[in-house]
């Protein structure tokens, strides 16, 4: 497996995909080597230096510590690393929509950590097991990083983290996100409700159900059946103010989000209701009984 970069930044900063081909190297993909880091530097745009989101060191504690602890199991990394990457990096959404960010902790930072947690893999067609090089510089829904901070963004409810943790205990959930749709913050409680009433037991469930709620979806507006707050932006901006004075992200604790009010009890439930009548018609390959 390979190790960390010989130069670590100390900073994060900007990786154009264009720029990162060339350090997605055969032995790279291959989880055999990966490179000194010193020339990818040279291709690297800054961030604002006056800004202590972006240290490098407290982001490659965390991930050391992930990689320490579920280095037996290590899917179970996604659903404590999300909420505590999300709270250390405190992230606006303009910033995490730009994919360099990510590219740059990737590839610069920590390509230990995307071969820890997305291993080779025999390619299709046969050939060599190799890491699919979107978990470096791919999609935001793909890339190792940036699907865990959206994955934390959108189930977050408020400052509560507890339902990111519940959203990324199922793969299939987390593979089946569509960033536009669970901007609708009670569409994303409502299916962790779902889920933690045992209404869907199978990946193949899920896969109905999402596949049912986004049809539904393009025909239905959730918002006129389960109503949301406005998001307080005040309360986005004074927590990313206190970032430089804020204490390093707990481990055996949740951290805790941006100070929003949550989404309203009733919409989650409204909603959750809905979803688990929508479950008994979803088009779930292989079932035979709605309880499947």
């Amino acid at each position: 497996m390979i190790e960390k970069p010989h130069h670590l930044p100390e900073r994060l900063g900007l990786l154009s995909a264009t720029a990162a081909d060339p350090f997605l190297t055969e032995d790279l993909l291959r989880g055999v080597r990966g490179h000194s880091g010193v020339d990818l530097a040279k291709v690297v745009e800054p961030l604002p230096e006056d800004d202590a989101r972006w240290m490098v060191e407290p982001l490659r504690d965390l991930l050391v510590d992930a990689m320490h602890h579920f280095e037996d199991n290590r899917t179970d990394a996604d659903g404590w690393l999300a909420p505590r990457l999300h709270a250390a990096l405190r992230l606006t959404r303009r910033e995490a929509a730009d994919q360099r960010i990510w590219n740059h902790l990737a590839l610069a930072v920590a390509p230990d950590y995307v071969a820890f947690r997305h291993p080779p893999v025999p390619p299709r067609g046969g050939g060599s097991p190799r890491i699919n090089r979107d978990r470096f510089r791919g999609a935001p829904d793909r890339q190792c990083f940036s699907r865990l901070w959206w994955a934390a963004e959108m189930f977050r409810n408020g400052g509560d983290y507890a339902p990111v943790v519940a959203a990324c205990a199922n793969q299939d959930l987390i593979h089946n996100l569509r960033l536009d749709l669970l901007d609708h913050r009670p569409t994303a409680q409502a299916l962790v409700r779902v889920l933690d009433r045992d209404v869907v037991r199978t990946g193949r469930g899920i896969n109905g159900l999402m596949t049912a709620i986004n049809t539904a979806g393009a025909t239905l507006v959730y918002d006129a059946l389960a109503e949301d707050e406005p998001r307080d932006p005040a309360a986005l901006r004074a927590w990313i103010e206190e970032a430089e004075s804020a204490p390093p992200v707990p481990r055996h604790e949740l951290p805790l989000g941006p100070d929003e009010d949550p989404v309203p009890e009733k919409s989650v439930a409204v909603l959750a209701d809905y979803f688990a009548d929508l479950f008994e018609t979803a088009p779930v390959r292989g079932r035979k009984t709605p309880q499947e």
